[in-house]
């Protein structure tokens, strides 16, 4: 193989299938993506009902934990990142959320300049393809399908967005477009009843490139430096360390916990916490790792009156009837991830937009695919989503095998903690309106017994769960600890770029795949040269009187 290239792109995940798609898409360009783990094509990451499987699968994920999180009763937390190609896509939730306008505002006050709302939507619909068609906010063209799963059927996916209105929260029938705010159905990374990963979607259709060398099973261990100029990776392949130059630039994309880490690795970040590491320091970059966020979650469970669940189809029988099915028709069950209605709601007056978010989930269930009690339940998956916490990701050893040592600091912030106070109380109000009546049986979890503040914080420690959205480590900005500058180039440094989840500045409301991959589309264009695309100047709703009230039916 020459290894002489244009473009290194470490990591295969969310945003490197991206670039590697359009960075090739000129086949002057020679383009090497490297990526850990293996292919993506098990029947277990295509059907997305088998979702828990491929996240708890060391072949297919860093099994990353936490050091001890202090303010969760010192828990260990689990952090899986995905190690195949497609990245996190492949072994995700396909839950489709962009996050609200005023996130994306947000990172422009932040300093990442040309990064607000009205300049990132074209690349949200650069990347879509909505079921429903294009219109003002959704894409039609684009290489990702998104859809609704089996479009509600279920009668609780209704029951939850009824009940939501009688609590006096608004609808809102496109939580993607115009209205994030209110109770209506949620979207997934679904096309023609198949994951629709980064992989699927940006890789498969160009692998033919002759322009472009995709590398599996490649550990990067670390970036080569001329002086403050990236020139190319060090990699491991089959117990051989192999170099590959680049001519133009080096691109991470290696997941908020893999790019600071490479970095550091690579001799760019604290001075300090390098030295300690035993990593020559090559460039004093502070931010590096820092500024680490994620979201947090619970699930609020009920026992249902009626056999109406998924608890009902964890069976083998039934199992292997959804798997037949999904074999021969890519339908039924085995085509959704069942997350099929939602709501974003703010927590208390003076929040201008929603802080809280809602997955609902027609079953009584853990994450890893476990019934939480015999017989029928439902549950609904909810966090507080614009956490204050800051944690970071630092490099424990020079040697490039041994992961980084995670702390996110969960709940250190009073703000967070009350914020998971509110979750508590709002989806209890929630649940407990009339249109639950014909379904709603004992609350399971937290149970009636917590009800005070104190309560509610032992609950929330002892309960509440990542929900893998680890983002933020090499911040977008012009502060001093900011990694990279808003054209995505590592601040000091020469032909270096991250690209990823790592470089948000702030977490958006909501989950993490849909800003990746349009991150990497805006990138695309920022590293090629081209004419960023047109700014669209759409409607966004607000609710009009969010400084005194926490909620209004009709925003």
């Amino acid at each position: 193989m020459n290894h002489s290239f244009d473009y290194i792109i470490v990591g295969a995940g969310s945003a490197g299938c991206v670039l590697a798609n359009r960075l090739s898409e000129d086949s002057s360009n020679k383009v090497l993506l490297l990526e850990t783990g293996g292919s993506d094509k098990s029947i277990f990451i295509k059907m997305p009902t088998a979702l828990s499987i491929p996240m708890n699968t060391d072949k297919y994920a860093w099994q990353f934990h936490t050091q001890p999180e202090k303010y969760l009763d010192n828990r260990e937390m689990h952090c899986p990142r995905g190690k195949v190609l497609g990245g996190s896509s492949s072994i995700n939730g396909m839950v489709y959320v962009r996050g609200h306008a005023k996130d994306f505002d947000e990172w422009q006050q932040h300093g990442a300049n040309g990064w607000n709302y009205q300049a990132c939507l074209p690349y949200f619909k650069k990347a879509e393809s909505f079921y429903l068609g294009e219109n003002s906010h959704r894409g039609g063209k684009g290489p990702l399908g998104v859809n609704n799963g089996n479009n509600m059927e279920n009668p609780l996916y209704s029951a939850f967005i009824d009940a939501g209105a009688q609590a006096g929260y608004a609808t809102t029938a496109d939580y993607n477009s115009a209205q994030q705010e209110g109770f209506g159905p949620m979207h997934m990374t679904v096309k023609n009843g198949v994951r629709s990963s980064a992989s699927r979607e940006y890789l498969d259709p160009i692998k033919h490139r002759s322009n472009l060398t995709i590398v599996t099973d490649a550990l990067a261990q670390r970036v080569i430096l001329d002086g403050k100029k990236a020139t190319g990776v060090e990699y491991k392949l089959n117990g051989t360390v192999k170099t590959a130059t680049a001519s133009k630039e080096v691109i991470l994309s290696a997941g908020s916990i893999g790019s600071p880490h490479l970095l550091q690795l690579s001799g760019i970040g604290d001075t300090q916490i390098l030295e300690k590491a035993g990593v020559e320091v090559k460039h004093h970059l502070p931010g590096v790792g820092q500024n680490l966020q994620d979201h947090l979650e619970f699930y609020f469970q009920y026992k249902c009156k009626q056999p109406i669940t998924l608890n009902g189809k964890l069976g083998l029988f039934s199992k292997g009837l959804i798997g037949a099915k999904w074999l021969l028709t890519r339908k039924g069950l085995g085509s959704t991830n069942h997350f099929e209605s939602c709501a974003f709601i703010r927590s208390k007056p003076g929040v201008e937009w929603p802080d809280i978010q809602y997955h609902f989930l027609p079953a009584a269930m853990r994450y890893d695919g476990r019934s939480a009690f015999a017989g029928h339940g439902f549950q609904v998956h909810v966090g507080h989503n614009k956490p204050k916490s800051r944690g970071s990701v630092t490099i424990a050893s020079a040697d490039p095998t041994q992961p980084p040592k995670i702390v996110f600091n969960y709940l250190e912030h009073q703000d967070d903690i009350e914020g998971f106070r509110a979750c508590v109380r709002l989806t209890r109000e929630i649940i407990e309106q009339p249109a639950f009546d014909d379904f709603r049986g004992e609350e399971i979890q937290p149970g009636q017994q917590v009800q005070t503040d104190e309560q509610i914080d032992a609950f929330v420690r002892k309960a509440v769960e990542s929900a893998y959205h680890p983002s933020c480590s090499c911040k977008m900005g012009e502060d001093d600890m900011a990694v990279v500058n808003s054209n995505t180039q590592v601040h000091g440094m020469q032909s270096l770029r991250v690209v990823d989840s790592s470089i948000f500045p702030t977490i958006p409301n909501g989950n993490l795949n849909a800003p990746t991959i349009m991150v990497a589309e805006k990138a695309a264009d920022i590293i090629l040269g081209n004419k960023p695309l047109a700014h669209t100047g759409v409607d966004v709703v607000n609710a009009a009187d969010w400084q005194t009230s926490q909620r209004n039916k009709t925003l």
